[in-house]
């Protein structure tokens, strides 16, 4: 039997090397909801469709854009984008992408139609809101700004110093769980997960203490 393991959290809490990791463990699938934002936010950028572009615009760019996963790399239209989607100019944008409503229409009928017939641990910031309110599982991550600070400055993806990326997630967080549509939140039914001092061994683990046995191969 199929189940949707739902992973939610804020920016730098581990959610994508934790499901990763549990979709390696689990023997299922893993769908990487926030590179599919990025990968959006990259295409706006480079054709100079910017935040108060209309909806008219937005929806001709939707239809021109086509999302693949091969071997966990994102492709959008064909092209690897996967190297492309953390630079800090898409972490910039991609809070304003995110919280387009056409934006959010469009790739959450995609992650659905995709995670359709098969187990899937999904990572995100509304898999159990919104995405997937029924799932099986849901999960949600956090820690404190300057710890997740500590991990994007050693994930070598930006130019910033730790104090810069601990108020760039400050203000993210707040963006996030602010905006009008699907709001970064935890679902009333998840479990809440404080990695601030855990390994990524230890919330692993966490999360499989806290499924059926049935379905920990």
């Amino acid at each position: 039997m199929t189940y949707i393991l739902a992973i939610d959290g804020p920016s730098g809490s581990g959610k994508s090397t934790i499901s990763v990791k549990l979709a390696e463990i689990l023997k299922i699938e893993y769908l990487n909801t926030g590179s599919m934002y990025r990968a959006v936010t990259k295409y706006f950028l480079d054709n100079n469709i910017k935040e108060d572009a209309s909806d008219c615009k937005i929806s001709e760019a939707l239809d021109d854009i086509n999302i693949d996963f091969i071997e966990n790399n994102i492709y959008i239209n064909g092209e690897n984008v996967e190297g492309d989607i953390r630079t800090d100019i898409v972490t910039k944008n991609v809070s304003w992408v995110s919280a387009n409503g056409l934006v959010r229409q469009r790739l959450v009928e995609m992650q659905r139609e995709i995670a359709n017939e098969k187990s899937f641990v999904l990572d995100g910031r509304d898999i159990g809101t919104v995405v997937f309110p029924n799932a099986k599982y849901k999960f949600y991550l956090t820690a404190n700004a300057h710890q997740r600070a500590i991990r994007r400055f050693f994930q070598n993806e930006s130019g910033l110093s730790i104090d810069e990326l601990e108020q760039a997630i400050i203000q993210r967080d707040l963006y996030d769980s602010t905006r009008a549509i699907s709001p970064l939140k935890k679902a009333d039914d998840a479990i809440e997960i404080d990695n601030s001092n855990q390994t990524i061994e230890e919330t692993v683990k966490t999360i499989l203490d806290n499924m059926e046995k049935d379905d920990v191969v």
